[in-house]
């Protein structure tokens, strides 16, 4: 009789299997990622090209086409333009200059053009742009003790790190020495023998990490002058590598002002160096308790022997005006509730600056960039872009106008004119996203959880599938980055694309990104929330809460099914989710994890961590944080995915935790792609198809289609 019971369990309609996943369904998903949605939002951001006049021009997309529009603000005016060739070269649209992470930049030109710095042998030239003449300016660079090499921790180019003074006639850079500094290693898979991959690596704790030795050098002389002042630890006021917004040349040339950041990045020291000798004075120095970060930069105003200087002392990130020449205080520039985020404009005539900054609106989401113009007393305040989004702008030349783009996860991007007074020229253009509407596309809904302490608003973005039933029940899966440095959600304009989170929600989840206490652009006490503890907090108290209140208020919600997946930062938090909440996580999805930040490059582990220091008993500050001590702890299903040409992240991080697991007996799936560094490349549309079978196999206890390939054109059952 049990037999025949049990049968009929198995058999009953009331007990059937969940209806397998089918390609179909997976490519209704696809359809909502960025290559296939992108193009589908027509205009809306306006890039000017400023004519002397302050008139200016621009591209505008339709749905019908493309034309050039010029404007006069003077009479108000919108008129068709005939661009010329030399208008169109390179888009005329660029602005600032720069480099990001992997730019395939080998030579940085001189101001006035004539000149090209480039590194050969470690050691720095020149090229002559017009003769094509070569000129070798050091002569002692050597094999890692080379001149502006960008080559510490994980980075890895050819690009010469140096800042050209704006009369070209002198080179700021640095000789970077890690001659001593310990190895990273990985190893290229391929047949016959295996190929060694080495180069310099200081982690956390390391004796001997990389230093710079800070140098001026007179292209035309062919003199090398040395800072006075012992070498500096590779450090930046903001990041994790060298960056020339730490060098101000003095128009003339002269001086040059520096910053040097101390290994544990709570001490900033504002310098002032000679340029012809070298002699080096110190202007101030600002120490605090965490990290100093200056989010915003800082400026000299060389005409008034003066600087703009970013610091978080009362809170939040404020503007304060020191004397050059004194160091002492002169007044605070920005202050209140509120955190600045940008220097736009300094405008040493007036006595005015424009800058950006996060949360002074109050009633509007904290996460929303405003521009304002105050004077450099900290008098007379105004908001340049008084409407409710997230802005960009983009000023003349003569600082009277500025264009001003603006949008939200759900509204799309608009356009307008407006002055320096914050009043309304004129409308230019928005987007149409018709296209985008027509195929089913519903925008993000904005979600706001208290933190931790059951006071402090935290704020996210919740996807839900296109075809929504709020009679239903669905899982819930948490898409986390618990910073420090950034947060889960990333920019609050709108955008058709955040990655696969609508896609993945297509497939039944409700998806989550929640920005956590200890995250960035809020108070410095926010996002102090976890330093020192970055694998016990990480967020997750703020995360686990935010999605167990969302619960509460949705009851749509499947609290009972809840995963965690996260990238590199993101990988850390899942895996350490996995562990330290068992009973919540039921899914989590780890992918390039920094699961143990002894092994991770020591500018980031000793930025939010401290330095480390060892305990009697052997153990460190660190060794409490790191993932695979826990994993003993993990009772759901946990799938850990790296790249084994993982340069920024190496992979021993996860095989620690695999080790861990092993020896603790526990089941777990590990995903390992050979030829990919951090990101997977070209695996990447691999890994997320992978992603989605393993939540629909485990979170909805269903069969996905077989090896579906994502990218691959199908566009069945769409």
């Amino acid at each position: 009789m049990k037999k025949l019971f049990l049968m009929f369990l198995v058999c009953s309609p009331g007990f059937a299997q969940p209806t397998p996943f089918t390609a179909a369904d997976y490519a209704r998903a696809e359809k909502f990622l960025a290559p296939n949605v992108t193009g589908l939002m027509v205009g809306g951001e306006v890039m000017p090209t400023w004519l002397p006049d302050d008139r200016f021009w621009y591209r505008s997309t339709t749905g019908g086409g493309v034309e050039y529009v010029l404007i006069d603000p003077t009479k108000r005016t919108r008129s068709p333009y005939s661009p010329t060739p030399s208008d169109t070269a390179g888009t005329g649209q660029a602005r600032g200059r720069g480099f990001g992470r992997g730019a395939a930049v080998t030579t940085v030109k001189s101001p006035d053009g004539k000149r090209e710095a480039f590194i050969r042998s470690w050691n720095l030239w020149i090229l002559d742009v017009a003769t094509k003449q070569e000129q070798q300016l050091t002569t002692d660079g050597t094999e890692n003790f080379g001149y502006a090499t960008d080559n510490a921790g994980w980075r890895s180019s050819n690009r010469p790190v140096l800042l050209w003074s704006p009369d070209s006639r002198k080179i700021a850079t640095q000789q970077q020495d890690e001659q001593n500094v310990g190895e990273m290693y990985l190893v290229e898979t391929k047949v016959g023998h295996p190929v060694l991959r080495s180069w310099k690596y200081p982690l956390p704790g390391d004796s001997i990490v990389a230093m710079v030795h800070r140098v001026i050098i007179e292209p035309d002389a062919g003199h090398v002058i040395r800072l006075q002042m012992p070498p500096d630890y590779h450090r930046a006021t903001l990041g994790d590598d060298l960056s020339m917004d730490d060098y101000k040349w003095s128009p003339d040339g002269s001086q040059l002002a520096l910053v040097s950041t101390s290994r544990d990045h709570k001490q900033a020291v504002l310098r002032m160096a000679d340029a012809s000798t070298g002699a080096v004075r110190t202007v101030f120095t600002e120490t605090v308790q965490t990290h100093f970060e200056s989010v915003s930069g800082w400026q000299v105003l060389w005409s008034s022997r003066e600087v703009i200087w970013y610091s978080q002392r009362d809170n939040w990130g404020h503007l304060y005006l020191y004397d050059l020449n004194t160091g002492k205080l002169k007044n605070q520039i920005t202050a209140g509730e509120g955190t600045v985020a940008q220097i736009v404009r300094v405008d040493e005539k007036n006595r005015t600056i424009v800058f950006g900054a996060y949360g002074r609106e109050q009633g509007r989401d904290p996460y929303f960039l405003h521009f304002y113009r105050i004077g450099l007393n900290g008098r007379n305040l105004v908001l340049l872009t008084p409407d409710d989004g997230h802005h960009s702008v983009r000023l003349s030349p003569s600082g009277r106008y500025l264009v001003d783009t603006y949008s939200t996860p759900e509204i799309p991007p608009v356009s307008t004119l407006r002055d320096t007074d914050g009043k309304l020229v004129m409308p230019l253009e928005h987007a149409d996203i018709s296209k985008l509407l027509a195929i089913g596309w519903k925008p993000p809904m904005p979600i706001t959880m208290k933190g931790r302490d059951g006071k402090t608003d935290i704020h996210g973005l919740m996807f839900r599938p296109t075809t929504f039933d709020s009679t239903k029940k669905y899982p819930i899966i948490n898409h986390a980055y618990p910073g420090p440095q950034s947060g889960s959600t990333g920019s609050r304009a709108f955008t058709p694309a955040r990655g696969d989170r609508q896609a993945l929600a297509e497939l039944g989840f409700i998806v989550v990104t929640i920005d956590g206490m200890g995250t960035p652009n809020r108070s410095k006490s926010f996002h102090d929330t976890y330093y020192g503890a970055m694998g016990r907090d990480n967020t997750l108290h703020d995360q686990v809460g935010g999605m167990k209140e969302l619960a509460q208020k949705y009851p749509w919600i499947d609290i009972d099914r809840s995963a965690i997946w996260g990238h590199s930062g993101g990988g850390f938090i899942a895996a350490d989710a996995m562990f330290r909440y068992p009973d919540f996580f039921k899914v989590g999805i780890s992918e390039s994890g920094n699961h143990d930040q002894r092994l991770y490059e020591d500018d980031w582990g000793e930025r939010y961590q401290g330095l480390l220091t060892r305990n009697a008993d052997g153990t460190d500050n660190y060794d409490v944080e790191a993932n695979q001590n826990m994993a003993k702890d993990l009772k759901g299903h946990l799938l850990l995915a790296h790249g084994m040409l993982d340069n920024n992240v190496p992979p021993y991080n996860t095989l620690l935790v695999v080790e861990e697991l092993i020896k603790a007996n526990k089941d777990f799936d590990l995903l390992l792609l050979p030829s990919q560094a951090h990101g997977f490349g070209s695996q990447s549309n691999y890994m997320m198809r992978r992603r989605w079978d393993y939540f629909v196999k485990w979170l909805l206890n269903s069969e996905p289609p077989k090896e579906y390939e994502i990218g691959a054109g199908t566009r069945t059952g769409g």
